[in-house]
């Protein structure tokens, strides 16, 4: 049982980020369509808008349900996973995940009203921390051992450095066209 229940934690997994990371593409396409002239602005946010609530609730936020019930399950089915230090790690990881799919479930009903409090920069910068999340808790299940896991820190914080530099870059050409 316990490799079936881990099989649909991984593919929710898969579809939950995949949700999360599009998601926020949306908000920046979003927000960026709030320059155009009208009609173009309003057609433009009354798509977005559908957009957004079809993959929250159809997708994103089912799946993080489904990552989290299977993941209970398999801690309920292997218990000894929660006395490793790694695990409350992950665990913690998985928790600033879930404050991250909130934050962005309140940021779609702050544009959804007309409320646009991030630049388009800040929402790729945003978008960029779902992944050092990501990052962060497959290199913990993958490597578990703690002297790995500190060079995986190490790497994450290294690739949070490139990528903020890419998101900086990437604003630089665009602005420069």
């Amino acid at each position: 049982m316990y490799q079936y229940i881990l099989a649909i934690h991984i593919i929710f997994v898969v579809c939950w980020m995949a949700g999360l990371f599009y998601m926020v593409r949306l908000f920046i396409y979003h927000t960026e369509a709030q320059a155009k002239p009208e009609p173009a602005r309003t057609i433009l946010s009354e798509q977005f808008e559908v957009m957004e609530r079809k993959l929250w609730w159809i997708i994103t936020t089912p799946s993080m349900y489904l990552v989290l019930a299977a993941g209970i399950s398999l801690l309920c089915l292997a218990p000894g996973w929660l006395q490793m230090g790694w695990m409350h790690i992950k665990l913690a990881f998985v928790i600033g995940l879930v404050v991250y799919h909130f934050i962005c479930q309140h940021k779609m009903n702050q544009m959804r009203k007309g409320i646009y409090t991030w630049t388009s920069t800040q929402l790729r910068l945003w978008n960029e921390l779902a992944t050092l999340i990501l990052f962060a808790i497959v290199f913990l299940v993958v490597l578990k051992n703690s002297l790995n896991w500190i060079f995986g820190v190490v790497g994450i914080i290294a690739f949070s450095i490139v990528l903020m530099m890419s998101v900086k870059l990437y604003k630089y050409y665009r602005e420069k066209k």
